[in-house]
């Protein structure tokens, strides 16, 4: 007899196979990443679509088979409606499942990564009047970054990566190599580090700490929001490009 599993899970991926099925890659609560295959869900008498979708919070009942799971029973927790109805917030919340889906590979629980994920889209949901363009991205940055922190890759922002002594705030660089920020007299010349400001250091601080209240209302120079949105991708690019995450 299969064994039945029941388990919360969030859809950041989806596929059609054959006439009428649909594959779901899902970050499962007690589980890590799993993909699910819903046999018949593109059917109109289907009774499990209304319960699954992309982006989608539910709670997912499936079989083990010999080569693949599958979907038995499924239940709508949260279907994240002004993320799918706002087209920048579809946009950022397709960032988010394209670095899930590159960092996250094997099946293994992680509540960290879990809760993050239903935090983020929390933030990312809310309305429109008390979130915009900026703060979209911060959504982004907080889950980013968080991300790496969850899986092990925490960035050094409170003292130089490499000598330890406390940050000169005028003369502060990222080395991805050293995983985090360093000072002039550590900077190495065949070192890919980038010299950043204090406003990026501050508002990364916030992120690591968790602390939204603040990060999500600090003030930031449109030149600070680039040293910002290049730090980051460098860093996602550097880790996923050495096949640490």
């Amino acid at each position: 007899m299969a064994l039945h599993y029941r388990t919360k899970g969030f859809v950041f991926k989806r596929s059609d196979r054959n006439e009428s099925d649909r594959v779901f890659t899902v970050f499962a609560q007690d589980f890590g990443r799993l993909e699910i295959m819903a046999k018949a869900i593109r059917k109109i008498t289907s009774k499990l679509k209304g319960g699954i979708d992309i982006f989608s919070l539910s709670e997912i009942e499936f079989i083990q088979g010999k080569n693949n799971k599958t979907l038995t029973d499924v239940g709508l927790i949260d279907k994240h409606s002004r993320v799918i109805l706002s087209p920048d917030k579809l946009e950022i919340a397709r960032q988010i499942s394209e670095v899930l889906d590159n960092a996250i590979k094997g099946q293994e629980k992680d509540e960290e990564v879990f809760n993050l994920l239903e935090e983020t889209f929390l933030r990312l949901d809310s309305n429109e009047s008390e979130i915009g363009a900026w703060k979209l991205e911060v959504v982004y940055y907080y889950f980013l970054w968080n991300l790496f922190s969850a899986l092990g890759y925490r960035p050094e922002i409170d003292r130089c990566a490499s000598c330890r002594e406390k940050l000169n705030p005028y003369n502060i660089y990222f080395s991805n190599k050293a995983g985090g920020v360093i000072c002039k007299k550590c900077l190495n010349p065949d070192d890919d580090a980038r010299k950043i400001n204090s406003d990026v250091v501050k508002i990364l601080r916030l992120i690591v700490k968790k602390d939204w209240q603040t990060a999500h209302k600090l003030r930031v120079e449109s030149s600070s929001q680039k040293l910002l949105r290049e730090l980051s991708d460098n860093y996602y690019f550097y880790l996923l490009g050495d096949k640490v995450i």
